[in-house]
């Protein structure tokens, strides 16, 4: 008999009967200071309060049962020690490891010491390379240090690095900044590169494979600037990838950091790929700051109690909200302006993860897996799209991120209050509207509450709280796939689209160089009818 997964557990069937009846946010008098003050969870620097979500004890108790029928704490364990489980069985898949964990487990006993080993050996070779720059051994054809960085790469080799930078800018060197070039699309690049003094301008290219389509692209586009310029890229140009690979080349990069198949490109901000360009702007201490606070992440994860697990708790109110509530979405909210790209990181890394609809037995799963994901930070989000989270048809649960102080500790106070208090005011008001709701007699004016939500909330924004946060998320996701029973390491959903793409450049390029492409002018509308025609074919 082949495996059901999750509706296999006896919990499903508890949990689905519970979730016909869910707690009542909205009656009155529902929310209770014992209710509030029970329903949280500390992890480290962080603190969940959660009692704002559709659940009593009965739930949680259900979903205590459910992560470990699913062994959920197990699954997590194996992974960190190097069990291959980026497969599908009986089909053709990646049959790799995933141990991102392994990058930041460098402080105690390593769960695979290999892998451990490897992110050191990089480790030790970036931070000799910032050494040298610091000194001034490595300087630009002038004798100048260099005090820019653009990165070049595209999905997880952008979008979790890029996050963490503006996250962490307030800690970033005052003589150093990083730029970022991702999308293929020609004004990306020439607006980093309008007005960029090249001369003392370092360029990271980050590609595991080298091939990476838009990435090589925009590599060469800014290699040719610098040639325009009289430069020697050579001298300037340096690579995050796979051992071995067209970018593991001397002649055309002045370093190669290398990135291994056993780290998936969503998982990787704290290998290589993000590691380079952190440790270039915010200094070699910080980026092992980050590192800390994603490992203690990593090793606290492995705690069985749900009330006593942030990852794991996350995980599982997310598998209610979704599987059980029939929520499609989930906003992550967070009141931080320097967490402006992390929801952009999180889009990518839950919904590549698990936006899948077989099991790792190559089934058809039988309900839903992973939500739609996105978010804003607050409050600026209040006077964009809360209309809809408190009184739209259809109900979004939130995860609110909060910090108790600013970054910058700049602030003054303005009618008995810091902008920092009224922040903060503006997240629980959010939080506690939203699951309360507000009755009246003006339909218009009614509120209906029930609205699931949680508060994730820490002191400060800091490059350790930062790692944490990160880890905390990454094992939210990975932890669903395993109770979801789905591969949440592959991502075989970008790969048709990247083939098509392909074929439809070499048509266009067959165009090119035939006297039939001259004469189409500005008018594209022959290209739509012969990619219309190569998809049909």
């Amino acid at each position: 008999m082949p495996y059901e997964g999750i509706v296999s557990h006896p919990a499903f069937a508890t949990l689905r009967k519970l979730a016909e009846s869910p707690f009542p946010l909205s009656r009155p008098g529902a929310l209770t200071r014992d209710r509030l003050l029970a329903l949280t969870c500390r992890t480290g620097e962080f603190k969940l309060l959660y009692g704002t979500q559709r659940l009593d004890t009965a739930v949680l108790d259900a979903l205590q049962e459910l992560a470990d029928e699913s062994q959920v704490i197990q699954q997590f364990q194996e992974m960190k020690r190097g069990k291959v489980i980026n497969r599908i069985d009986g089909y053709e898949s990646e049959e790799r490891m995933v141990l991102h964990t392994a990058a930041r487990d460098i402080f105690t006993t390593p769960a695979h010491p290999e892998a451990t080993g490897q992110a050191i050996a990089e480790l030790d070779k970036l931070r000799s390379f910032l050494d040298e720059l610091a000194s001034g051994r490595i300087v630009n054809a002038a004798g100048q240090k260099f005090t820019t960085m653009v990165m070049i790469g595209i999905g997880g080799s952008d979008l979790g690095p890029r996050a963490l930078y503006l996250a962490l800018a307030a800690y970033a060197t005052l003589e150093r900044s990083v730029r970022f070039i991702s999308n293929v699309d020609p004004d990306d690049a020439a607006a980093v590169l309008r007005n960029l003094d090249l001369s003392r301008t370092l360029v990271n290219v980050v590609s595991k494979s080298g091939t990476t389509l838009e990435t090589l692209t925009n590599e060469q586009l800014v290699r040719a600037a610098f040639q325009a310029a009289g430069l020697d890229p050579g001298k300037h140009f340096i690579a995050v990838t796979g051992k071995g690979s067209p970018m593991d080349n001397p002649s055309s990069y002045l370093r190669s950091f290398y990135m291994f198949d056993y780290i998936g490109g969503r998982y990787s901000a704290t290998s290589m790929v993000g590691a380079v360009m952190l440790g270039f702007a915010l200094g070699y201490d910080a980026l092992v700051e980050i590192l800390r606070g994603a490992n203690d992440i990593d090793r606290a994860a492995e705690e069985t109690d749900i009330r006593r697990n942030i990852p794991l708790l996350m995980a599982m109110i997310g598998i209610w909200n979704h599987t059980f509530l029939g929520h499609e979405t989930i906003a992550v909210l967070p009141y931080s302006q320097a967490l402006i790209r992390f929801a952009a990181h999180l889009q990518q890394c839950d919904m590549e993860s698990n936006g899948k609809s077989i099991d790792r037995q190559g089934n058809a799963l039988t309900v839903q897996s992973g939500p739609i994901v996105w978010g804003e930070p607050g409050t600026n989000g209040q006077h964009a799209f809360y209309q809809l989270l408190h009184q739209g048809t259809t109900i979004v649960p939130v995860e609110f991120i909060g910090f108790r102080s600013s970054q910058y500790a700049q602030d003054i106070v303005i009618k008995e209050t810091t902008s920092q208090d009224k922040l903060l005011a503006n997240l629980l008001a959010q939080s506690l509207a939203m699951a309360t709701g507000r009755d009246n007699a003006n339909p218009n004016k009614r509120f209906a509450g029930n609205r699931p939500n949680s508060i994730l909330l820490a002191d400060r924004l800091t490059p350790y709280t930062m790692g944490a946060l990160l880890a905390i998320y990454e094992t939210k996701i990975a932890m669903q796939g395993f109770v979801w029973n789905i591969n949440s390491f592959d991502q075989e959903g970008v790969q048709l689209g990247k083939v098509l793409a392909g074929e439809i450049l070499e048509h266009i390029g067959r165009y090119r160089k035939d006297d039939t492409y001259r004469g189409a002018g500005d008018d594209v509308s022959w290209l739509m009818v012969e990619a219309a025609e190569l998809l049909g074919s």
